[in-house]
């Protein structure tokens, strides 16, 4: 079974997105900032990722930055989750490696079709 880190400050985000994630037969982990969730991915790197951008300690871009500068063969699918609607910050954060963009709110139907379009379903 696949695993996905759920990264995002809220409880409640974490919580709905990893109903969700499960219903799509994913495991899933959940970490409340970039710094938590980095030191999760080098112990144990799961398939994806769902990032959230505005977060204390270290936020979802230094995440990503920081995950992409990691020597390993492992390259989560990294899909950005975020309420974030500047079409620069979009721009900066795939060009950072994210693979894909959802915006807030999310549903099932998005989480899906975006792991669709990665590869992770189907």
């Amino acid at each position: 079974m696949r695993t996905c880190l759920v990264v995002d400050n809220s409880k409640m985000i974490r919580r709905v997105a990893g109903r969700i994630l499960s219903d799509l037969k994913f495991n899933t982990e959940e970490a409340e900032n970039g710094l938590e969730a980095l030191n999760m991915c080098r112990s144990n790197m799961p398939d994806a990722i769902l990032l959230d951008w505005n977060m204390p300690v270290m936020d979802g871009m230094t995440f990503l930055k920081k995950l992409r500068a990691e020597q390993t063969n492992e390259r989560p699918v990294v899909l950005f989750c975020t309420a974030e609607r500047d079409v620069v910050k979009i721009a900066a954060a795939l060009e950072a490696g994210a693979d894909e963009y959802i915006m807030k709110p999310f549903d099932s139907d998005i989480i899906s079709s975006k792991l669709l379009q990665a590869g992770l379903l189907g």
